[in-house]
């Protein structure tokens, strides 16, 4: 079972939303919160997998409690209003539920939600000498190293850039690092690790792979350049 929370100031709406997801297998809410506060003391001594969490809330807002947290649940925002959706999900959100909602529709958010936490779950296989695998929605996908030309941060999630596509996997740049081979790989920032072989050239504080220039910070750049075979 997932635990789930539901956190939402209007009564009728986290109520209605609690019995829809009893009506769901493999889910469990394991409390209902009508202050994003509350919410937060709740969450300092709790750990949960999926977060229902309305928009707007007295106090404090629901992407106000998002941004807080230093471990974000897998979260879907539930709103009445569409024009939050850019910023939910510039903050890395699984779905936005926009009132009122069906069953139907919360199922779907739902599947989402649990898809990533299987992925999460199984995680980066290990790397071997030239690939690894990894969880492509339902397909299981080989990822040659000699195809990689970057990897990017986005906040719980990392995407893979490659010769022929991208994805995205719910990973940290770090573990991603710390799993891949060190005279292939280099950080270049805190949300960049690029191929060595890949990279063409160096220029106004980016790195340039196939013409598109990549941030290179100050704290990476002294490593960096001990890495490149300079004449």
């Amino acid at each position: 079972m997932y635990k789930a929370l539901v956190v939402d100031d209007n009564n009728v709406t986290g109520l209605m939303l609690h019995e829809m997801l009893k009506k769901i297998e493999r889910i469990d809410v394991v409390n209902v919160f009508t202050s994003a506060i509350e919410a937060r003391n709740f969450l300092k001594e709790n750990a949960i997998d999926i977060l229902f969490l309305d928009v707007e809330m007295p106090g404090m807002s629901g992407l106000e409690l998002l941004r807080l947290l230093p471990q974000k649940p897998l979260t879907i925002m539930v709103t009445g209003k569409k024009e939050y959706a850019v910023e939910a999900f510039e903050l890395n959100v699984v779905d936005f539920l926009v009132k009122p909602f069906s069953l139907s529709r919360v199922m779907i958010a739902v599947e989402k939600a649990i898809e990533l936490l299987q992925m999460k779950n199984s995680g980066l296989n290990k790397v071997e000498k030239d690939h690894f695998f990894i969880r492509d929605n339902k397909a299981i996908r080989k990822i040659l190293l000699n195809d990689i030309y970057w990897i990017e941060s986005k906040g719980d999630y990392v995407k893979i850039i490659t010769s022929n596509s991208s994805y995205i996997i719910h990973s940290t740049l770090k573990n991603i690092e710390d799993n891949l081979p060190s005279q292939l790989f280099i950080r270049i920032h805190r949300g960049y690790l690029i191929s060595i072989e890949k990279l063409e050239y160096i220029e106004d504080g980016a790195a340039y792979i196939q013409g598109t220039p990549l941030p290179v910070s100050e704290t990476y750049k002294n490593e960096l350049l001990k890495k490149l075979r300079m004449l």
